[in-house]
C-alpha cells in the first residue's frame, strides 16, 4: 500500500493506493509518505476540482465495502456538479425507496470524499444534513461547485 499526502484548501488528507487505485482519503498528515504515479494524479485532479477547473474524477479508485455500499457511492457518482440530491432520491434509484437511513450510514462509510461526492446529498427538504467531515465542510464544498459551475 502506498500512502501520501495532500494540502486542500480544507486541511491535510492522506491519500491511499493499492494495486495503482486510491482506495481511501482521510483527514491527515504524514512525516514520511510515498509517491506514485496514480497518488501524483489523483493530487492533481484534488487540486484542480478545488480551483474549479475539475466537474469529473478519472483517477482509478477501488471501492472496499458491503455490496449495498458500492451501490450507494456507485449511484452518488452519478449526481452531477454544482447539483444534489437527497437521500431519499438516492435511494429509489437503487430501488430500495425505504433505506433513506441506511443510504446516510453508508455515505458515512465513504472511503473515498471528494471523488464520490457525498457531499451532494442532501436532505428531502433541502437540508443539509449529515457529513463525516463536518456539515460546514459540506456546506462550503457545495457554495463551491455552485460558484463554479
Amino acid at each position: 500500500m502506498i500512502c501520501d499526502s495532500f494540502t486542500s484548501p480544507y486541511g491535510d488528507f492522506i491519500i491511499e493506493e493499492q494495486k495503482g487505485k486510491i482506495v481511501r482519503i482521510y483527514p491527515g498528515s504524514l512525516e514520511k509518505h510515498e509517491t506514485s504515479t496514480v497518488s501524483t494524479l489523483c493530487k492533481n485532479q484534488l487540486t484542480e476540482y478545488f480551483e474549479g477547473k475539475r466537474k469529473q474524477f478519472d483517477v482509478p479508485v477501488f471501492f472496499t465495502g458491503s455490496t449495498f455500499q458500492i451501490k450507494v457511492w456507485k449511484e452518488v457518482l452519478k449526481i452531477p456538479y454544482g447539483q444534489t440530491k437527497s437521500y431519499q432520491e438516492i435511494a429509489e434509484l437503487i430501488g430500495n425507496p425505504k433505506a433513506s437511513r441506511a443510504i446516510g450510514m453508508a455515505l458515512h462509510k465513504n472511503p473515498i470524499p471528494f471523488i464520490i461526492p457525498c457531499h451532494r446529498v442532501i436532505g428531502k427538504n433541502g437540508s443539509l444534513t449529515g457529513y463525516a467531515y463536518g456539515l460546514s465542510l459540506k456546506k462550503e464544498l457545495l457554495e463551491m461547485e455552485k460558484k463554479y459551475d
